[in-house]
């Protein structure tokens, strides 16, 4: 019978014999090539350059990746949990399915990135970037979101439950289905913003920017909306904070 070192040696090399093909280490090694599967765990890789290179699936729980550029790269599936994000750059990412949970990435930049279905929650992403980004379904649960910019963003059927995202800018995004529930929305932009159906409920609506919006059946019950601003804004069949439904006619006040 094998002694316990034996046996440990003997694990360690059947596992690796029956990897699957293509796919990553067991083990980081963080001078490891960038390539898919790629297990950058606990790795400081503060300031690479990996624009444009397929990371797809790769991990990098825990990494220390400030200031590194991931422009134009393939990052499906990425495990970014806990990492430090702080400056990076995803500009035109394909980041569908990536997992960012409690990542620390103020000022990092998601600009024309395509997150769908991408996981953001209990993140800091203050004054992070996210113009024009598409990102359906993308789930920001109480994440920290102070001034964010999401002008021209599609954020359709995304997640910002208990979200803070005073003074973030929505400007003409598309937000239908949208959940903002119990939110901090205070100075927050909605100009123009594509707002059919979105939930309010219970959030904080201080101050808020709704110009021009399109809010047909969106939802505010006891959302605080003292002195927002609804000029302009399509208001047919919105449920008010006092749950009145407003008439189809409403424009900027619900009558």
């Amino acid at each position: 019978m094998l002694n316990l070192p034996h046996k440990h040696l003997f694990v360690m090399f059947f596992v690796m014999l029956y990897i699957p093909a293509g796919t990553g280490p067991v083990f980081a090694a963080c001078d490891d090539v960038p390539a898919p599967g790629v297990n950058w765990v606990d790795c400081d890789l503060t300031a690479k350059d990996f624009s444009d290179i397929d990371l797809s699936g790769a991990i990098m729980t825990n990494a220390v990746l400030d200031d590194v550029n991931f422009s134009g790269a393939r990052l499906n599936r990425v495990e970014f949990n806990f990492a430090s994000l702080k400056n990076a750059r995803f500009d035109g990412a394909r980041m569908s399915d990536a997992r960012l949970l409690a990542v620390k990435a103020e000022n990092a930049s998601f600009k024309k990135a395509v997150m769908e279905n991408a996981r953001f929650s209990r993140s800091d992403l203050r004054k992070a970037d996210f113009s024009e980004a598409r990102a359906d379904k993308a789930n920001f649960y109480d994440a920290k979101l102070a001034s964010a910019n999401f002008t021209g963003a599609r954020l359709n059927g995304a997640n910002f439950e208990q979200a803070g995202l005073n003074r973030a800018v929505f400007d003409r995004a598309a937000l239908q289905q949208t959940v903002f529930r119990d939110a901090k929305l205070e100075q927050a932009g909605f100009v123009k913003a594509d707002l059919n159906k979105s939930i309010f409920d219970g959030a904080s609506c201080r101050d808020a920017n709704f110009t021009e919006a399109d809010l047909t059946r969106a939802s505010f019950r006891e959302a605080e909306i003292e002195e927002a601003d609804f000029t302009g804004a399509i208001l047919k069949d919105t449920i008010w904070s006092n749950y009145k439904r407003c008439r189809s006619s409403s424009i900027g006040v619900c009558e």
